[in-house]
Protein backbone atom coordinates (compact mmCIF):
# COMPACT_ATOMS: atom_id res chain seq x y z
CA UNK A 1 0.00 0.00 0.00
CA UNK A 2 1.33 3.40 -0.97
CA UNK A 3 0.56 6.75 0.57
CA UNK A 4 -0.29 9.02 -2.36
CA UNK A 5 -0.95 12.69 -2.87
CA UNK A 6 -2.88 14.05 -5.85
CA UNK A 7 -3.61 17.60 -6.95
CA UNK A 8 -6.54 17.70 -9.39
CA UNK A 9 -9.25 20.29 -9.95
CA UNK A 10 -11.75 18.29 -12.05
CA UNK A 11 -14.41 16.72 -9.77
CA UNK A 12 -15.00 13.83 -12.20
CA UNK A 13 -11.28 13.01 -12.34
CA UNK A 14 -11.04 13.30 -8.54
CA UNK A 15 -13.82 10.74 -8.04
CA UNK A 16 -12.44 8.42 -10.72
CA UNK A 17 -8.87 8.38 -9.41
CA UNK A 18 -9.92 8.35 -5.77
CA UNK A 19 -11.92 5.20 -6.45
CA UNK A 20 -9.14 3.55 -8.50
CA UNK A 21 -6.43 4.19 -5.88
CA UNK A 22 -8.61 3.15 -2.94
CA UNK A 23 -9.64 -0.05 -4.75
CA UNK A 24 -5.91 -0.70 -5.16
CA UNK A 25 -5.55 -0.41 -1.37
CA UNK A 26 -3.74 2.92 -1.41
CA UNK A 27 -4.18 5.88 0.88
CA UNK A 28 -4.92 9.04 -1.09
CA UNK A 29 -4.79 12.67 0.02
CA UNK A 30 -6.25 15.21 -2.40
CA UNK A 31 -5.97 18.92 -3.14
CA UNK A 32 -8.10 20.93 -5.58
CA UNK A 33 -5.60 23.54 -6.73
CA UNK A 34 -1.89 24.31 -6.75
CA UNK A 35 -1.81 26.46 -3.62
CA UNK A 36 -3.78 23.90 -1.61
CA UNK A 37 -1.40 21.23 -2.95
CA UNK A 38 1.66 22.96 -1.48
CA UNK A 39 -0.07 23.66 1.84
CA UNK A 40 -1.29 20.06 2.15
CA UNK A 41 2.08 18.55 1.17
CA UNK A 42 3.81 20.74 3.75
CA UNK A 43 1.55 19.41 6.52
CA UNK A 44 1.56 15.72 5.54
CA UNK A 45 3.34 13.51 8.04
CA UNK A 46 4.52 11.04 6.97
CA UNK A 47 5.13 12.45 3.51
CA UNK A 48 3.55 10.68 0.52
CA UNK A 49 5.35 7.97 -1.44
CA UNK A 50 4.31 9.50 -4.77
CA UNK A 51 2.95 12.91 -5.80
CA UNK A 52 0.57 13.20 -8.77
CA UNK A 53 -0.04 16.64 -10.25
CA UNK A 54 -2.49 17.87 -12.82
CA UNK A 55 -0.79 20.54 -14.94
CA UNK A 56 -3.68 22.93 -15.55
CA UNK A 57 -5.10 23.92 -12.16
CA UNK A 58 -6.39 27.14 -10.61
CA UNK A 59 -4.12 29.42 -8.53
CA UNK A 60 -0.90 27.60 -9.44
CA UNK A 61 -0.10 25.18 -12.29
CA UNK A 62 1.24 21.68 -11.75
CA UNK A 63 4.54 22.89 -13.25
CA UNK A 64 4.79 25.60 -10.57
CA UNK A 65 3.88 23.15 -7.80
CA UNK A 66 6.50 20.71 -9.10
CA UNK A 67 9.12 23.47 -9.15
CA UNK A 68 8.35 24.31 -5.48
CA UNK A 69 8.32 20.62 -4.47
CA UNK A 70 11.77 20.11 -5.98
CA UNK A 71 13.08 23.18 -4.08
CA UNK A 72 11.80 21.83 -0.74
CA UNK A 73 14.36 19.60 1.08
CA UNK A 74 11.52 17.60 2.72
CA UNK A 75 9.73 16.93 -0.58
CA UNK A 76 12.34 16.96 -3.33
CA UNK A 77 13.11 13.23 -3.23
CA UNK A 78 9.48 12.14 -3.56
CA UNK A 79 8.76 10.90 -7.09
CA UNK A 80 6.33 13.23 -8.87
CA UNK A 81 4.13 12.31 -11.83
CA UNK A 82 2.44 14.85 -14.06
CA UNK A 83 -0.99 13.55 -15.04
CA UNK A 84 -2.49 15.89 -17.60
CA UNK A 85 -4.56 16.51 -20.69
CA UNK A 86 -1.68 18.36 -22.35
CA UNK A 87 -0.35 15.95 -24.95
CA UNK A 88 2.39 18.17 -26.37
CA UNK A 89 6.00 17.03 -26.39
CA UNK A 90 7.08 20.51 -25.27
CA UNK A 91 4.97 20.29 -22.11
CA UNK A 92 6.26 16.79 -21.43
CA UNK A 93 9.85 17.97 -21.85
CA UNK A 94 9.22 20.90 -19.48
CA UNK A 95 7.75 18.59 -16.84
CA UNK A 96 10.64 16.18 -17.03
CA UNK A 97 13.19 18.99 -16.84
CA UNK A 98 11.45 20.22 -13.69
CA UNK A 99 11.96 16.79 -12.11
CA UNK A 100 8.87 14.69 -12.86
CA UNK A 101 9.59 10.96 -13.16
CA UNK A 102 6.72 10.47 -15.63
CA UNK A 103 4.38 12.55 -17.78
CA UNK A 104 1.10 10.75 -18.42
CA UNK A 105 -1.64 12.05 -20.70
CA UNK A 106 -5.00 11.26 -19.03
CA UNK A 107 -6.82 10.37 -22.24
CA UNK A 108 -4.24 7.69 -23.05
CA UNK A 109 -4.42 5.76 -19.78
CA UNK A 110 -7.25 4.17 -17.84
CA UNK A 111 -7.27 4.87 -14.10
CA UNK A 112 -6.24 1.24 -13.61
CA UNK A 113 -3.16 1.77 -15.82
CA UNK A 114 -2.29 4.94 -13.89
CA UNK A 115 -2.56 3.01 -10.61
CA UNK A 116 -0.21 0.33 -12.00
CA UNK A 117 2.32 2.99 -13.09
CA UNK A 118 2.16 4.69 -9.68
CA UNK A 119 2.65 1.34 -7.92
CA UNK A 120 5.70 0.61 -10.08
CA UNK A 121 7.24 3.98 -9.21
CA UNK A 122 6.35 3.71 -5.50
CA UNK A 123 7.89 0.22 -5.25
CA UNK A 124 11.11 1.29 -6.94
CA UNK A 125 11.30 4.34 -4.68
CA UNK A 126 10.60 2.39 -1.49
CA UNK A 127 13.44 -0.03 -2.26
CA UNK A 128 15.80 2.95 -2.54
CA UNK A 129 16.48 1.98 -6.11
CA UNK A 130 17.04 4.56 -8.70
CA UNK A 131 13.65 5.31 -10.13
CA UNK A 132 13.55 4.06 -13.70
CA UNK A 133 14.83 6.72 -16.06
CA UNK A 134 12.15 9.23 -16.86
CA UNK A 135 9.82 8.15 -19.61
CA UNK A 136 7.65 10.41 -21.68
CA UNK A 137 4.64 8.34 -22.50
CA UNK A 138 2.66 9.99 -25.23
CA UNK A 139 1.09 7.33 -27.35
CA UNK A 140 0.90 7.98 -31.06
CA UNK A 141 -2.84 8.09 -31.73
CA UNK A 142 -2.41 8.10 -35.53
CA UNK A 143 -0.37 4.90 -35.35
CA UNK A 144 -3.12 3.20 -33.35
CA UNK A 145 -5.82 4.17 -35.88
CA UNK A 146 -3.90 2.85 -38.85
CA UNK A 147 -2.31 -0.17 -37.26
Amino acid sequence: MAKLFMAEDDPLMIRMYERAFRLGGHELTMAGDGEEALLTLGKMDPKPDVILLDVMMPKMSGFDVLRKVKEDPKLKNIPAILLTNLAGAEDAEKGLQLGAVAYLVKSQYTPKQVVAKVEEIAQASSRDELIPKVKVEIKNIEENKNG
